[in-house]
């Protein structure tokens, strides 16, 4: 797979989404060739941001391992971390829900 922007604002687009929200884009590639830096880098971001709610777009691949790394990081934060098993670009995804 390669991505070359994000979805993420076409879904909200889509679902109506009204809420006020900043979207980050930290990497654009499929989970299965994420390393473990880039997991400290989603780690790190998600530690420094100001905000107390953060929701990840991840390939579902490796979201597990993603998971794992926020969850040893013990941050005070929710973070929900959602994907889906068809790309939103391939048609007939479950992301505009999964999302939701």
């Amino acid at each position: 797979l390669a991505f070359r922007e994000t979805q993420v604002r076409n879904v909200l687009e889509r679902g109506r989404c009204l809420l006020a929200l900043e979207v980050e884009v930290l990497m654009l590639k499929d989970s299965l060739e994420m390393t473990e830096a880039e997991r400290a880098r989603i780690v790190e971001a998600c530690a420094t941001c100001a905000e107390r709610r953060i929701v990840i777009t991840h390939g579902t691949d490796t979201m597990v391992e993603t998971a794992h790394a926020l969850a040893a990081a013990s941050l005070d934060k929710t973070i929900v971390l959602t994907g889906a098993m068809i790309p939103y670009t391939f048609g007939s995804s479950d992301a505009l829900f999964n999302l939701g």
